[in-house]
């Protein structure tokens, strides 16, 4: 994982391929539509000034070795008096079902407990969405329960749907599954 780069052709290419894939907008509505390249570019921009704010840390997923971009991960909502975050993550088709979303969630908690020493890291996703709950729980945050229409339905502003919110603690132990997850 590196931190994206909103200069970067490639960087710029691989997050508007990631965030207009169907499969992307169908669990997930962006608050200001990525239509284009230059969308993608200054949404970066904007993930890298959040960054600078501290309101969150972005990262680019890579695969070890050949630094092929596989998706995005991002440690959002950061609130250090009560030392917590919300992790979100997505990532791209040609990716998906190889691990990565596994590993990066794990190293971003790791990150986000010792690197950020936050206390408590929330992972939200739209209900039904059972690829995410098994990665959540694989990677120790175990299921705690639903939010009713915390989240905008699918590529709409104007209705919710209902949120599967999952939770890891700093004090909880580093999953046993993890290690063994794909």
């Amino acid at each position: 994982m590196r931190p994206w780069d909103p200069e970067s052709e490639a960087d710029v290419e691989a997050w508007l391929r990631g965030v207009s894939d169907p499969e992307f907008k169908r669990w997930n509505t962006p608050l200001k539509p990525v239509d284009d390249i230059e969308d993608a570019r200054e949404s970066l921009r904007l993930r890298a000034e959040w960054d600078e704010e501290g309101q969150s840390v972005s990262f680019c997923v890579t695969e070890e070795g050949s630094g092929t971009r596989l998706g995005h991960i991002g440690i959002n909502k950061i609130d250090p008096f009560m030392r917590v975050a919300v992790v979100g993550y997505w990532i791209l088709p040609e990716a998906r079902g190889r691990g990565a979303a596994g590993r990066a969630l794990r190293l971003a908690a790791r990150h986000a407990f010792d690197g950020l020493g936050l206390h408590r890291l929330e992972l939200g996703h739209a209900l039904g969405h059972e690829a995410s709950c098994r990665i959540a729980e694989r990677c120790g945050f175990p299921y705690e329960g639903t939010l009713r229409g915390a989240m905008f339905d699918a590529g709409r502003h104007d209705a919710f749907r209902d949120v599967h919110l999952h939770a890891r603690l700093a004090t909880d132990p580093e999953p046993v599954t993890a290690t063994a997850a794909p």
